[in-house]
């Protein structure tokens, strides 16, 4: 039976209300006994219902982002419990990112629409046998709200005096409801809170609270104050080399809240947008500053943890945790660049680049799946994939970029191998092959995807001067990527049942062309350390044992002539450590990995970082910044290392979809004393664990039953069946 939210309409208040957030509301008189009550809801913008004062659902930021032109999650509440005999349903409906203001300069107001709308159909079955349908249309009656203003990236204007006046009636808005679609996603909640770490004077003179932990989501507290008093928020990031706010790097971003309060002790949180902070600044508290009266309300996507890493290095210890925090901070609904500034997208690179982290470190099965549901949404005829999903750039694809229109390909493969439903893959085929047709045709016959332009590997250390972009040639990246799709519409044929001959073939002619192209004399032509990264993770010369072996040697190089640090941008970073494994060098990875020196991962942490940074160099050790014009400190597209930890310094790597067989091959250092990691996967709890001692080194690993595994230690490779073990080794 179809849903009945589909026989409501949209509704929306008097135009000349915006930019406020109505509240539109329905008298509710039951006829009975209520067997069950089911409230099916939706808005153009963000929702937020209650019944006889209580809210409905525990969700926020409600009902996500979506390409709004073609879908529209709607949400079913069962609120059987909540009716009485006389009860009133009120829905506030704020901006959202369906009318908020887009974040870049050439984004118009109103990403979507300028007028935010309501759908919703109460279903009431009474016991009796009977039943009532109560849905939106214009008998509905509205309300100006307290929320004067509310916006993704400028925050809430509150004024708590308000007392609604439901005195007009809701306008039906003539709008498709073929976009309705039941919810895909998972649901966004609240899911912990940080106290404050300090309250403090800054040396400008300005109240700030220090959380000691950068976050998304919202900001609660409490005060007393007198009606008309108003208090304004802001959020930052970091602070300044002398101490300061600093929050210039939000650019156009207000992240603001401005409150006024009414009589008496009150406690305030926004109801339709979410912040990125660490710091807040408080300006016209009427009272005392005190630390109990304020909290930080983490919010994201509700995904299980999977994953858990621990080691004896303390900094090691702290970059995991800035890679979890950065993910969670970053995985509300859609998986967004950073969480702060005027931005906060869905790009396409840094989601793919750290899909097959992500994957260990939550269950992101359902997350990914609808926002691969977006991303065919928003291809073009042609193959073309814009390279933010949703497309709030409305570039349409003009842009294609090779590395993040391939997420098309990469991510629903990545998301099969962790979690193993064939689904996934057959329902994202179409779009798989429509961009891998894409480049195919700019590759033409020569099989390579040579002449466009590219981001190529995005903010690699090695960049001309003036340049975003690293010195790696671009025709390679993209060729290699063109070689690495090519497997994998293999590979998903294979899994699918279907013919794959012809991408096997294809890839194999890919590969002579680079080679022939790319590999002049045993030598890359591009000697950098990310196309000498992508070309050996690739496989791009694993038929070549002896030219991967060169290669590898040489990346060592390029890498100690640079005083043993990194130069790879968003392209190369994520798959260094990994390629320098696969020639048999993990020594130098764990160089890398532990050098504190810039460029390096633990620079951040010896800055202070309690995320992942955007840049190497967005803070330097002088406490300069990198910039203003694209400076985030919650970027996690640097934080797909922490795979390497599960992967290869516990070893632990499936070797079928869901880790139904895998694999256990530690990788141990004296530097870290002791490691430990946990993957709790769809075939059940794996863990991997190793201490150096006097005698050596213990191992100790478990696996779950139903499953198999190989265990190497030591070079001495056995089979393992499920139980717990532990086996010793040299040191």
């Amino acid at each position: 039976m179809k849903n009945p939210i589909y026989s409501a309409s949209f509704i929306q208040a008097p135009a000349e209300w915006i930019p406020a957030a109505p509240y539109f509301k329905r008298s509710i008189k039951l006829r009975g006994e209520v067997k069950r009550a089911v409230l099916n809801i939706s808005s153009l913008g963000i929702f937020v219902a209650e019944i006889n004062g209580v809210r409905v659902g525990s969700d926020f930021m409600a009902p996500g982002w979506t390409n709004y032109n073609k879908r529209l999650q709607f949400y079913a509440y069962d609120v059987t419990n909540m009716l009485s005999e006389n009860s009133e349903l009120i829905v506030g409906v704020g901006n959202g990112w369906y009318s908020s203001r887009g974040g870049f300069p050439e984004s118009k107001d109103g990403m979507y629409g300028t007028h935010p709308a309501l759908i919703a159909a109460l279903e009431i079955n009474y016991k009796s046998g009977e039943r009532d349908l109560i849905l939106t249309d214009e008998s509905w009656s509205v309300a100006r709200s307290e929320c004067l203003f509310s916006g993704i990236y400028d925050g809430e204007i509150t004024d708590a005096r308000i007392i609604p006046e439901f005195s007009e009636h809701a306008q039906i808005l003539e709008r498709d409801k073929s976009i309705l679609i039941p919810l895909e996603g998972e649901r966004v909640k609240e899911i912990e809170y940080v106290n404050p770490k300090s309250v403090f004077t800054t040396p400008a003179g300005e109240c700030v609270i220090d959380f000691g932990q950068e976050v998304t989501g919202n900001i609660e507290f409490t005060l007393n104050a007198k009606g008309g008093e108003t208090v304004t928020v802001n959020c930052a990031e970091v602070l300044d080399k002398d101490g300061n706010f600093y929050n210039a790097n939000y650019r156009t971003a207000r992240s603001e809240i401005v409150y006024t309060a009414k009589e008496g002790k009150q406690t305030y949180k926004a109801k339709y947008t979410f912040f990125g902070f660490r710091y807040i600044k408080l300006s016209g508290w009427p009272e005392e500053v005190k630390k109990e009266n304020f909290r930080a309300i983490v919010m994201h996507s509700e995904m299980k943890r999977t994953g858990y890493f621990k080691c004896g290095h303390a900094k090691l210890n702290q970059l995991y945790s800035n890679v979890i925090w950065g993910q969670k901070d970053n995985f509300l609904d859609i998986p967004t660049d950073c969480p702060q500034r005027d931005e906060r997208l869905g790009w396409t690179g840094d989601a793919q680049v750290f899909a097959r982290t992500a994957s260990i470190n939550f269950d992101t099965e359902r997350f990914y799946k609808k926002w691969l549901g977006d991303m065919a949404s928003e291809q073009l005829p042609n193959g073309e994939l814009p390279h933010v999903i949703p497309d709030a750039l409305r570039v349409n694809g003009t842009r294609n970029s090779t590395a993040w229109s391939d997420a098309s390909c990469i991510i629903p493969w990545e998301v099969y191998q962790a979690f193993g439903d064939k689904r996934v893959l057959r329902d994202s085929l179409p779009m798989m092959k429509k961009w891998h047709g894409y480049v195919k045709g700019r590759a033409g016959k020569k099989c390579l995807w040579i002449g466009d332009e590219h981001f190529g590997d995005w903010l690699g250390m090695d960049a001309p001067a003036g340049s975003y972009t690293g010195s790696t040639n671009k025709d390679l990246i993209a060729s290699a990527y063109y070689y690495l799709i090519t497997t994998i519409l293999a590979k998903t044929c294979e899994v699918l049942g279907m013919k794959n001959d012809s991408y096997l073939l294809l890839a194999q002619r890919i590969r002579k062309a680079y080679k022939k192209e790319f590999i002049k004399r045993g030598k890359l032509t591009s000697d950098t350390q990310t196309a000498h990264v992508v070309t050996i993770h690739f496989g791009l010369v694993d038929d070549e044992p002896e030219l991967k072996a060169k290669l590898g040697q040489r990346l060592v190089t390029l890498i100690e002539a640079f005083d043993d640090r990194l130069q790879t941008g968003f392209v190369g970073t994520p798959y260094l450590l990994d390629a320098l494994t696969e020639v048999g060098r993990a020594d130098k990875a764990y160089t890398l990995l532990l050098q504190e020196r810039f460029p390096s991962w633990l620079f951040s942490v010896n800055q202070g970082a309690t995320t992942i940074w955007e840049h190497w160099d967005s803070k330097n050790d002088k406490g300069e910044f990198w910039s203003t014009d694209m400076n985030s400190f919650n970027h996690y597209a640097y934080g797909a290392c922490a795979g390497w930890f599960y992967r290869n310094i516990l070893g632990i790597k499936p070797t079928s979809p869901a880790y139904k067989t895998f694999s256990i091959e530690p990788i141990p250092s004296e530097k870290l004393g002791f490691a430990k990691a946990q993957i709790e996967t769809r075939s059940g709890v794996i863990t991997s664990e190793w201490t150096y001692t006097d005698d050596g080194v213990r191992y100790s690993f478990s696996i779950p039953e139903g499953t198999t595994a190989e265990v190497t230690i030591d070079g001495v490779t056995k089979a393992y069946t499920p139980g717990t073990y532990t086996v010793w080794g040299r040191r």
